[in-house]
Order: structure tokens, then sequence, then C-alpha cells
């Protein structure tokens, strides 16, 4: 098989369960414990469980934002955690992230071109205004927004729409990795349902690897490849979409499928 695109190795993550300005900080938490995958260029690999599983610290750890307590993360072969200065912004612009909040995650004061043509300005300052606004336009018309959308400001759009955007932020350098922290949690299902068929558009488009983070097994269904369930910071399993979807060999996973409601026929 051939190397991962990215690789992680024994990862933990640990926090201060003590509260109050003046609490000892004896007692720590275990967010990730223990954590390894592999991905493979294309394919989506979903990481699923319940809120406080430790999902969105494993991705925050995996695109080093945090740093982990132990363990080892290669990104195109190269050891990321070790990754200084113009090293690390180099495999930066090849790892984006789509955030869950798009009411939260853009920034009210700014057009969306620029908010889009920021991390442009950041990876490539090479590029003048004209280059860095036609990249902007074509990769808002690859996620289904008109070159009149770059002139508006978040406030003027639906949360649909304002996922667009993130999501034409993390893709206007066109990277390798996007990491998508439940993506479409905070939409409704139909326009969620939306979104990860644009998601599933752009991976086919651009050639895009994902992880995807996502409490909802019904919603990996539609895009991941493969599954690691998540519980209590350790993966309880992990392996093709259908065989987690059919016959899940966990109890916690079972519990999970249990949860989804099903419709009267």
């Amino acid at each position: 098989m051939s190397t991962p695109l990215l690789s992680a190795r024994s990862l933990r993550k640990s926090f201060s369960s003590s509260t109050g300005p003046f609490a000892i900080d004896s007692k720590r938490r275990w967010a990730v414990d223990d954590v390894s995958l592999d991905l493979h260029s294309g394919e989506t690999l979903a990481v699923v469980g319940e809120s406080g599983s430790g999902k969105t610290t494993l991705a925050r750890l995996l695109t080093h934002l945090i740093e982990p307590d132990s363990g080892s993360i290669h990104f195109l072969g190269r050891d990321l955690l070790a990754a200084r200065g113009a090293d690390l912004r180099a495999l930066r612009r090849d790892m984006q992230m789509v955030f869950q909040d798009p009411f939260a995650s853009l920034n009210p004061r700014l057009r969306v071109e620029s908010i889009v043509a920021e991390p442009l300005a950041i990876h490539h300052p090479e590029l003048d205004r004209a280059n860095r606004r036609q990249r902007v336009l074509e990769t808002l018309s690859a996620v289904g927004l008109d070159s009149d959308a770059a002139r508006r400001y978040p406030h003027e759009f639906s949360g649909g729409q304002r996922q667009r955007i993130g999501i034409a932020r993390a893709l206007v350098l066109r990277p390798k990795l996007i990491v998508a922290d439940e993506p479409v949690s905070a939409l409704d299902v139909s326009v969620g349902a939306q979104i990860l068929a644009l998601l599933q558009q752009l991976q086919q488009q651009f050639s895009l690897t994902y992880l995807l983070i996502s409490h909802s097994l019904p919603v990996v269904a539609q895009l991941a490849t493969r599954v690691a369930v998540m519980h209590a910071g350790r993966f309880v399993e992990l392996g093709p979409v259908d065989q987690i979807l059919t016959r899940p060999a966990h109890s916690y996973t079972r519990s999970l499928l249990a949860s989804v409601p099903h419709l009267p026929a």
C-alpha cells in the first residue's frame, strides 16, 4: 500500500480536570488516549463519537493546532510535530480546516473576498491583487456562490451559504487534506445534505482527502470510506464504512446506531 498522506502513532493528550482559580492541578483527564491512524490520499476517514469523546481534540492535534503529550504525526512523509517556521507553514498550506459553526468562524467585519483571500495573502504573498481576486472568484464559483458574493459581508448570507464560504476559505489554497469538524451539525437537515453533496463533489474535482469529524453515523455514511468510532479518548472500532454501519463489532458502535431515530414507513 502507498505511503499514507497523514499518519499518527500513539497520540495522547490530557487536560486538567481541576476547576476554580485556586484548584491544585493534580488530576488530568485523557481527551485522546493512545490513538493511531493512517489516512491515504483520496479517501475520507470519519471519526465518530458523542460529545466529549475526544474527536475535536484529535482533529486539533492532527492539524498541529495543539501539542500532544506524546506520540508522533507525519504528514506528506514529514514529521509535523518537529516542523518549525517556513517548513510548518508549507505543511499547513496543504492541510486546511472547515469549522463547525459557520456563524462564528467568519470575521463579520470583512467582506467575503477578504475572508477567502486571507490564506493566499499568508501563504502566497507573491500573488498580486488581481491574481488573488481571480483565485477567490474561481473558488467561490466551485462552492456554488457567484461573484457578487465577494462584495458582501457574512451577515448577509444564510447558514448554508456561510458554510460554503468557510469551505471556500479552506479550498482556496488547493490543499491536499481538509479536516472538517462537524461541518453540518449547525445546519438543518436539508441544507446539511446539500453541504455534504458539495464536499463529495469537491473531493472528486480537486482530488481532496478528508478527515471528517461527526457525532452522526448517518452523516458519515454519505461521505466516508472508513470510519473510526471514538469513545473516552480511544478508537474502539475502525473499519470500512459498510462494515461499521451493518456489522458493528463493538457495543458502543451498536449503541450509536441504535440511537438514530427511524421514521415510520
